[in-house]
C-alpha cells in the first residue's frame, strides 16, 4: 500500500522539518581532562571526549548553565548560547584538585549504557565504561557509599556499598 501526501498537509511537512531541525544546534566541548562530564541546566549529556576525539551534543538552542565536572579536577560553570542550526564550541583547561593518598579500594560498574553517569555520594565521577572491567575501577578511600548509576534512559541503579582496602566492589 502506498502513501502519497498530496496539497495541505505536504506543504504543512516540508515546511515543519525545516523549522524542528532549527530549534535545536550543536555543542562540542574541548576539554582538558577529555573524561569530564558534560552538564547542560543540570541534565549530563555524557563525557566531553571519547577516545580523545570531543564529542558534539545535539541541544536546544538558546541560553543554558554549563557545568563541566571532573572528581579530580575543579568544576567550571558557565552561562552559553546555543544558536539554532550551529555549532558551539567551548575550549576549557580544568584546575587540578590535589590527589588522594592510599590506602584505595575499588569500585567497578557495570550497565548496558556505557556512557551512563556514575555518582558516588551524589557527585559525579565518570561514566559506566571507564570502571567497568577487571583492569578498570574508581580508587576510593576505605568506607560507605551511595552508588548511583545514571543511564541516558531507563531507571536508575542505586546501591548502598562498603568499600574495604585493596578489595574491589561490583555495581550492576
Amino acid at each position: 500500500m502506498k502513501v502519497l501526501f498530496t496539497g495541505p498537509l505536504a506543504a504543512l511537512l516540508l515546511v515543519a522539518l525545516p523549522v524542528c531541525a532549527q530549534q535545536t544546534g550543536k555543542l562540542k566541548c574541548k576539554v582538558n581532562p577529555g573524561r569530564t562530564g558534560v552538564f547542560l541546566d543540570g541534565k549530563y549529556l555524557g563525557p566531553a571526549a571519547n577516545f580523545a576525539m570531543a564529542r558534539t551534543y545535539t541541544v536546544p538552542a538558546g541560553e543554558h548553565e554549563l557545568k563541566l565536572e571532573e572528581p579530580r579536577y575543579k568544576s567550571v560553570t558557565k552561562k552559553i548560547t546555543v544558536t539554532a542550526g550551529k555549532q558551539t564550541t567551548i575550549g576549557e583547561k580544568l584546575e587540578a584538585l590535589p590527589l588522594a593518598q592510599p590506602p584505595f579500594g575499588r569500585i567497578r560498574t557495570m550497565n548496558p549504557d556505557k556512557f551512563a553517569a556514575v555518582y558516588l555520594n551524589d557527585r559525579f565521577y565518570g561514566h559506566v565504561d571507564e570502571f567497568s572491567n577487571s583492569s578498570q575501577g574508581l580508587l576510593v578511600p576505605p568506607g560507605s557509599y551511595d552508588v548511583r548509576i545514571e543511564p541516558t534512559s531507563g531507571s536508575p541503579v542505586r546501591q548502598k556499598v562498603t568499600v574495604e582496602a585493596d578489595k574491589t566492589v561490583i555495581v550492576k
